[in-house]
């Protein structure tokens, strides 16, 4: 007999599943430690229009989807209103059976907004606007209250070094009792490949933080300056979005002389930006490490790739796929540079071709320390590996070299506030996961010590792993 679509044993295939998820999985708190929403609306409290605007602004995953099924760019990212982008979304949604965008949509009608009677598709599409955007334009759904609804405790937004990080401010002390913090991103600090970006850079880190850049080593006090500065607004963890890992040898006399050459726009050879990046990677780590804060390292992504539609419509808009360099050397060259000086901060390694699984997987491994339970982590699945299968794979490889109840679990990687229906996905399939090892025999029929581990990867781990208190 055929289960029903999206019952509220979803994903559950077992007794043993069941229990787990809905005895001790749905009753946990978010946890949102790495996400892009933006924190403007967080501090205004913002209430969307209608649910394009909260569901298909900025979401490239259903952009990419779209441009798929052979919608017109019009529709996508142009000038069409409101309701025919998001019949365009209705149209594509019905080809989207086996990605985890189908699932996504369907969850996210469900919560927060209890829209179950129907799926979405152009029959359905009139009614599902027009009921959930009513819903949307009342105070009830602002995004405040959404992550309410949401049960989250904790989000990170993640900010370049530049920002002033005044809406976070304003978020504290208005005493929102979800705490709302920073994540460092300094990629744009490192990236010598583009002088003219990185020089309006410099000149924009110049007047923040007022400090003059002769060289190299005020350009490292002046990032130094930045990161303290994010640290005294609560920040404690940074992230880095890699397309491989930069750990060539330099010297500091190198990376001065490079570094006069981009303040002078002299291009530089292939070689000399291997050797800033990899200088800076390591400078970014040891600010991280003294402050005390959890690198995140996002490795694999071949970005941009559409040149037409990133010149007329920028980053971040459907067009990057995965990246298949080789990454175990310049990993462990880079890790082991700074554990060798007992310098390695908390770290969380994230690959986006599945191809690298268990490379992540060992690599966490050969630098544990005993200094924290988990301090090398293997990231949940990412960006195109957030869906069962990737995240079924990543938990498996990390459950057979390493420690599964170790794991600090899921993040939303997303710009909406509708995607934390994303942390219940991850909650269903591990606790199928693990409940289809007690139907085999492969893991002892005890609920309480399968349970308290759901809840260590579901929440406890987060909250324990990271320096960011939750009163």
């Amino acid at each position: 007999m055929a289960a029903d679509f999206l019952s509220e044993d979803f994903l559950l295939q077992s007794n043993t599943a069941m229990t787990l998820y809905h005895d001790y999985a749905a009753k946990m708190p978010i946890y949102d430690y790495h996400c892009h929403l933006p924190a403007h609306q967080i501090a205004s409290d913002h209430c969307f229009g209608n649910l394009t605007q909260a569901w298909l602004y900025g979401d490239h995953y259903k952009w990419r989807a779209m441009r798929a099924n052979g919608v017109d760019e019009k529709y996508i990212t142009g000038d069409a209103c409101d309701y025919d982008k998001f019949k365009k979304w209705a149209e594509t949604v019905v080809y989207c059976p086996g990605n985890p965008l189908y699932h996504w949509t369907a969850m996210e009608l469900r919560r927060p907004f209890g829209i179950t009677s129907k799926l979405l598709s152009s029959d359905t599409a009139k009614k599902i606007y027009d009921s959930a955007s009513e819903m949307l334009q009342s105070p009830q759904f602002s995004v405040r209250n959404i992550m309410r609804k949401m049960n989250v405790k904790l989000v990170c937004t993640t900010e370049g070094p530049l920002d002033d990080l005044e809406h976070h401010k304003r978020i504290r002390e208005e005493g929102f009792e979800i705490k709302v913090h920073a994540a460092f991103r300094p990629d744009q600090a490192m990236a010598a490949e583009d002088l003219p970006s990185l020089n309006a850079f410099i000149d924009h880190l110049e007047t923040v933080t007022n400090i003059e850049i002769g060289g190299y080593h005020s350009y490292i006090e002046a990032i130094r300056h930045r990161h303290t500065y994010f640290h005294e607004n609560g920040c404690r963890l940074s992230d880095h979005g890699l397309d491989t890992v930069y750990a060539e040898d330099y010297t500091e006399s190198e990376v001065k002389k490079i570094f006069d050459k981009i303040m002078a726009g002299t291009r530089l050879t292939a070689e000399e930006v291997l050797k800033f990046k990899s200088a800076m990677m390591v400078e970014f780590a040891l600010m991280d490490y003294e402050a005390g804060w959890v690198q995140q390292l996002h490795i694999g992504a071949l970005r941009n790739t559409n040149t037409r539609l990133f010149k007329a419509l920028g980053s971040d808009i459907g067009c990057d796929s995965i990246d298949d360099q080789l990454i175990a050397r310049p990993l462990a060259r880079f890790l082991d540079r700074l554990d060798s000086s007992n310098e390695l901060p908390k770290t969380i390694l994230y690959n986006l071709n599945p191809r690298d699984n268990a490379v992540f997987a060992t690599m966490i491994g050969n630098f544990q320390d005993g200094s924290s339970p988990g301090k090398m982590q293997y990231g949940s699945g990412w960006w195109f590996l957030d869906q069962k299968d990737g995240m079924e794979k990543q938990m498996r490889v990390l459950a057979n070299m390493g420690l599964l109840r170790r794991f600090v679990g899921m993040l939303t990687d997303s710009r909406s506030f509708l995607s934390f229906a994303r942390h219940e996905y991850f909650r269903r399939i591990l606790c199928n996961m693990l409940g289809s090892d007690v139907e085999a025999g492969l893991l002892p029929n005890d609920t309480a010590m399968l349970g308290k581990m759901v809840e260590e990867i579901c929440f406890n781990n987060a909250r324990n792993y990271f320096s960011m208190a939750l009163d």
